[in-house]
């Protein structure tokens, strides 16, 4: 079921990164500020963008568990949730470096872009063991999906820190007006965004076909001890 449509995907995934790979190295300009180490832009924003959208996928799939009751739903908000933070956890890093070489400092707390995402890094962080310190799988499913929920909603909060802040210590390469950047930057941008998307979908897909086997796997177990 979740296998479907996998390779196409996967191969449209190698192929959208590849070519955001050859934009970022040989097509987009050095800033003239920044110079080189302005192209971890094009991984850093993306994968921002990425991972918060994923954060308010879970809850919108929380949201059909809970009127549903289908536990698949509850496995793809979780999923989409752990690939999240693992991408949050890059966006942390690749900002940091950043931020080092911008700014000399490693991290500036007067920054409300920089902290509101930490904020919301750290609170899907709560997910974890919230999740597992709950053993039956309904009450689970049911509590992971609540907290999705009330995380998601929490996210555009984000969003609105980048509108509004009135600090500009953090670049604003796309601003209200509809985007400030050159022509072969705003290219480079869009197709990394596509291909860290295309990316996304990629592992979602794949770690829930990998959880998919192994939940079979183990009720074929089951089945087998049962029978003997």
């Amino acid at each position: 079921m979740y296998s479907k449509g996998f390779r196409p995907l996967s191969i449209a995934a190698v192929l959208a990164t590849g070519t955001a790979l050859a934009l970022i190295f040989f097509y987009a300009p050095n800033d003239a500020d920044q110079g080189f180490i302005q192209k971890i832009f094009y991984v850093h924003v993306p994968m921002a963008i990425v991972a918060l959208g994923g954060f308010v996928a879970g809850g919108i799939m929380g949201i059909r568990h809970l009127r549903t009751g289908d536990r698949s739903w509850d496995m793809r908000s979780y999923v989409a949730i752990h690939l999240s933070i693992i991408l949050g956890a890059g966006v942390l890093i690749t900002g940091a470096i950043w931020a080092k070489a911008s700014w000399g400092h490693w991290w500036v707390w007067d920054e409300p872009v920089l902290v509101s995402f930490l904020v919301v890094w750290l609170l899907y962080c709560v997910y974890y063991p919230l999740r597992y310190s709950i053993e039956d799988p309904d009450r689970q499913a049911r509590y992971s999906s609540v907290f999705a929920i009330a995380a998601g909603a929490f996210v555009p909060i984000n969003f609105v820190a980048v509108r509004l802040a009135e600090a500009y210590t953090h670049p604003r390469v796309l601003s209200q007006t509809g985007g400030s950047l050159p022509g072969e930057m705003r290219l480079t941008f869009l197709v990394s965004t596509l291909a860290m998307t295309l990316l996304f979908v990629t592992l979602w897909k794949l770690e829930l076909t990998s959880k998919h086997a192994s939940m079979q796997l183990k009720r074929l177990r089951r089945r087998l001890e049962a029978t003997a």
